[in-house]
């Protein structure tokens, strides 16, 4: 980030970089480096097993280190990271009581078609000195990454960024996501509301709800968040780019019939 570009704005440069505008005045959230490596550890380990709860991965934790890890600093940690053991994946997204819930649509409901589905999340992101939050938009029928945001809190101002972003590029006929706050807020399906999008939302602790894009966490950490271990915000926005490029234009999926995303998206 340059503030005194003479020809490209701060806005401009957040967008490049799939930055939420309003974390760019603020680092990445911040704790001890001891902390941050259990995090670190605990979020790998959840990708493996995402039954975990804190006692489960306090005692993980201690045969990994060889040392007792206590169970409340572990639970403190999940909570920042978004992880219940009451659900089969990371909750990132905490649910408001005030906020309609919208009811599950896709229940046996055959995805055939791109724009026919599409679904947003958020999951936890580590880099050396803090850790980011990261949202996507993606197409269900054929896995395209839409938009992206990063944010190092999870309040919804990222997340309508990137719903917005996605819109810019079609409209779905359905849009999934889990009952999290950031989702349910007015804001959010005001958005979804106005460009006469039905809102699908998913049942509490059902895990195959929203799973497409589940498998895309999962393969955006260990094909590069694992791999490079960023050591700053601009350096994790930059190798997520470059990530998604590969991912919906180079990599091909054998659920796609080994095309990619963008040749399945972008084809008609």
């Amino acid at each position: 980030m340059d503030a005194e570009h003479q020809e490209i704005t701060i806005v401009r440069q957040c967008e490049l970089l799939g930055l939420s505008r309003s974390s760019y005045y603020y680092g990445s959230a911040g704790e001890t480096l001891e902390d941050l490596q259990l995090m670190r550890l605990i979020d790998e380990q959840y990708l493996r097993t995402p039954f975990f709860g804190s006692r489960q991965m306090a005692t993980w934790l201690g045969i990994r280190l060889e040392e007792p890890v206590n169970r409340k600093r572990v639970q403190r940690m999940m909570r920042i990271m978004g992880i219940e053991a009451i659900y089969p994946r990371a909750r990132t997204t905490r649910r408001n009581l005030e906020h309609r819930v919208f009811p599950y649509l896709l229940r046996d409901v055959a995805i055939i078609r791109k724009d026919q589905v599409w679904s947003t999340d958020i999951t936890y992101i580590p880099i050396r000195d803090g850790f980011m939050y990261l949202v996507a938009v993606m197409d269900w029928h054929t896995r395209y990454v839409l938009s992206w945001r990063l944010s190092n809190t999870l309040e919804g101002h990222f997340c309508i960024e990137a719903l917005e972003d996605s819109l810019l590029i079609g409209t779905p006929e359905i849009f999934n996501t889990d009952q999290g706050c950031q989702f349910t807020s007015p804001k959010f399906t005001g958005v979804l509301q106005g460009h006469e999008i039905a809102i699908s939302m998913d049942g509490r602790g059902r895990a195959l709800d929203n799973v497409f894009i589940e498998r895309l966490w999962r393969t955006v950490k260990y094909e590069d968040i694992y791999l490079k271990s960023y050591d700053s915000v601009r350096q994790l926005s930059e190798g997520l780019r470059n990530y998604f490029q590969f991912y919906c234009h180079e990599r091909p999926h054998s659920s796609l019939g080994k095309r990619t995303p963008a040749e399945m998206y972008l084809q008609n």
